[in-house]
């Protein structure tokens, strides 16, 4: 007889309160891993000079008029400052939480692409730390916007970090550009799955806008959002298999926990018990402290159908022999 194939069983939808501990452990080790990666100061300058002269042969240096025009125009820095600043933590976030509650279907290999997409941009400041063109020297022909309108802002001198927190991050993780590549990120969702032409828009405009400013405030050279973009490609190739891998895991886990918890034994029930007739069911067995078993004398059993007379003939031979 053929086996029936049996279906796969569908995932359950995650649960809020398990994917915000793993998503803060991956940034965690994303912000961790950025500190520790720092690298050579002048290795990274020597590696941003690389690019500007590749960008200039290329004809692809469109940094200076952007950040010329940023610097002459505060109405277009300020803002443009602000996006950097900020947009990054907050439209990220929001996109990831709207896939959560209106598309689940679809969060789960969402979550695993932007994951895996971020754990290589980490290799990316690992192998290549770059200098970005607003560190260059003065002599190359940027102005750092952050510095310039920092009286408007939280920053200080030091990106987009809060005044006197700029020792915690790393100024040389240039390349690629992850402002790039969430913003594409969010792109994609929006425009995928988005039902509101407002929202499809969205995820036109802000990967564009993006890119436009990350290269205007001076903060990262057009082939780091090349680059950004690179990753984000490279993490959707691979979010399913790592997804695939992620429940081989974790079912592998269950399977593991499963045969290790002690199983709960039932009670011996060999050796059988009565029912309300008296008679015993064979495979059960009674309780030892059954009042019916415990009050039965031991002995041969009493003959059974004895006639009421016959008994009373013997009592009355007994008193007799008696007397």
């Amino acid at each position: 007889m053929p086996h029936a194939t049996t279906a796969p069983v569908p995932r359950h939808r995650p649960r809020w309160w398990t994917e915000l501990p793993l998503l803060a452990l991956v940034y965690g080790a994303y912000s961790g891993g950025r500190l520790l990666v720092r690298g050579d100061v002048s290795t990274a300058v020597d590696h941003g000079l690389s690019i500007l002269n590749l960008e200039k042969a290329l004809f692809l240096n469109a940094e200076h008029p952007l950040n010329r025009l940023f610097t002459a125009h505060p109405s277009i820095g300020i803002p443009a400052d602000f996006a950097y600043a900020s947009l990054h933590y907050l439209v990220t976030p929001a996109v990831l939480i709207w896939m959560f509650r209106r598309h689940s279907a679809a969060y789960r290999r969402a979550r695993t692409w932007l994951m895996t997409s971020t754990m290589l941009g980490l290799i990316g400041f690992t192998l290549m730390p770059t200098c970005p063109p607003r560190l260059l020297a003065a002599g190359h022909g940027f102005v750092d916007t952050m510095a310039q309108y920092s009286s408007y802002g939280w920053w200080g001198t030091e990106a987009s970090a809060p005044r006197g927190m700029g020792g915690m991050t790393n100024q040389y993780a240039a390349m690629p550009s992850l402002h790039v590549g969430w913003a594409l990120w969010c792109g994609i969702l929006l425009w995928r799955h988005g039902r509101h032409p407002l929202l499809r828009a969205a995820g036109i405009a802000y990967p564009l806008i993006t890119v436009i400013v990350v290269m205007g405030t001076a903060n990262h050279y057009f082939l780091d959002a090349v680059a950004g973009a690179a990753v984000m490609g490279v993490g959707a190739l691979l979010a399913r298999p790592v997804q695939r891998l992620a429940d081989r895991v974790k079912d592998a886990v269950r399977a593991r926990f499963a045969r290790v918890s002690p199983a709960v034994q039932s009670p011996d029930v060999s050796a059988g018990c009565k029912t309300s007739a008296g008679e015993r069911i064979p495979g059960q067995r009674t309780s030892s402290a059954d009042p019916a078993d415990a009050a039965a004398p031991a002995g041969p059993p009493a003959p059974a159908d004895v006639p009421a007379s016959a008994g009373r003939a013997a009592g009355g031979d007994a008193a007799k022999a008696a007397r």
